[in-house]
């Protein structure tokens, strides 16, 4: 399988990388422990078995990042739906074979953190407190192929 992968410029990866930090601090499950190579902040628009000749159009866009929440076993930082965004997201979809999620059922966030039991919640919580005000742009789109875990940029 392929991502397609969005990056935020420098000051939204660093408010994302400080939030990862407070995780390990606390001793928590954290996506700063991940130790690949390829591993950075980034927004999943979809995943699909090709992206040959895919080219991302539409960038930069704003981000405008929410609450930070659970999804699933996942800590996420929301990234608020805008129509800049959405119109990326459906463009990329369209061009894919058979992508996931579809447009309707996409949740823009940022990870945080996986594998997060439901009893380490209330700690995960306290560690990142109140979450900044942070925006900024994404500005540059790639995609990861977890068959040969690489990345390769679509521009």
């Amino acid at each position: 399988m392929h991502t397609v992968e969005l990056l935020p410029d420098a000051g939204l990866e660093s408010a994302v990388r400080e939030m990862w930090s407070r995780l390990v601090a606390a001793g928590l499950p954290s996506l700063a422990t991940h130790g690949h190579a390829t591993n950075r902040p980034h927004l999943t628009l979809a995943t699909a078995a090709s992206v040959e000749g895919l080219a991302v159009a539409g960038l930069p866009v704003p981000a405008e990042l929410g609450a930070v929440r659970f999804l699933g076993r996942a800590v996420v930082w929301e990234v608020r739906p805008t129509a800049a965004l959405l119109e990326v997201q459906a463009r990329v979809c369209a061009a894919l074979p058979d992508p996931w999620p579809p447009p309707g059922e996409w949740v823009p966030h940022l990870s945080l953190a996986l594998r997060v039991r439901p009893a380490q919640h209330e700690a995960v919580l306290a560690a990142l407190g109140d979450p900044p005000r942070a925006g900024g742009w994404f500005v540059a789109a790639r995609s990861y192929d977890t068959a040969t875990r690489t990345v390769t940029g679509l521009a």
